[in-house]
């Protein structure tokens, strides 16, 4: 044997040893591994579970919260409602009352001219009212163009004089409350010229 391949053996014995050495050493070794993983492992589990606590009380706080703000929100929603409500319909009492008055019997003995006269003035009030409030009535002269969006075709005719497609005639009109359709108006719709 050579000097080189002495010095190996003698190299790989004393590294032998000490693996044998180690190897006695290792079941101690482990339960200390052993033991340190699981007093991480409950130092983990303990801080998880403080998040998990700490997450779920925010969820309910937040829940909570947001419940809170909806019943407000609907609230503040009906009440404004009511207040506009409650502003119209007290614009509306000023016809109530000339209705009272127009029907007093000390008016029996009234012209009907005089008593046309009354029912147009309360007419004119009435829809004064309600256009400051915002309606519109929707009533398409003859001629203009069928909208199916404003306007309900009641049934089609035969003309010679208005072109296919465009109102022959308004049946009833339409109301809308500022851009808010409330009734179509409803209309005949022509054919065009008949065959």
């Amino acid at each position: 044997m050579s000097t080189s391949q002495e010095e190996q053996a003698e190299g790989n014995e004393e590294a032998s040893i000490s693996v044998g050495e180690g190897a006695r050493d290792t079941p101690a070794m482990e339960e200390t591994i052993e033991e340190a993983l699981m007093a991480s492992s409950a130092q983990t589990i303990k801080r998880l579970e403080t998040e998990l606590t700490e997450a779920k009380d925010r969820h309910v706080r937040l829940y909570a919260e947001f419940d809170n703000f909806r019943r407000r929100t609907a609230k503040e929603s009906f009440e404004l409602m009511s207040t506009a409500n409650a502003r119209l319909i007290g614009k509306l009492t000023e016809v109530l009352d000339n209705f009272q008055r127009a029907f007093d019997p000390k008016h029996k003995g009234a012209s009907p001219e005089d008593v046309e006269k009354g029912f147009r003035l309360i007419y004119g009030r009435f829809r004064e009212l309600l256009e400051e409030e915002g309606l519109e009535a929707i009533d398409p002269p003859q001629g203009a163009l069928f909208d199916p969006n404003l306007h309900d075709a009641m049934l089609q005719q035969v003309s010679d004089t208005v072109p296919e497609n465009h109102v022959l005639q308004t049946v009833q009109k339409g109301y809308k409350l500022k851009s808010k359709i409330l009734t179509h108006a409803k209309v005949i719709v022509s054919q065009g010229k008949g065959n």
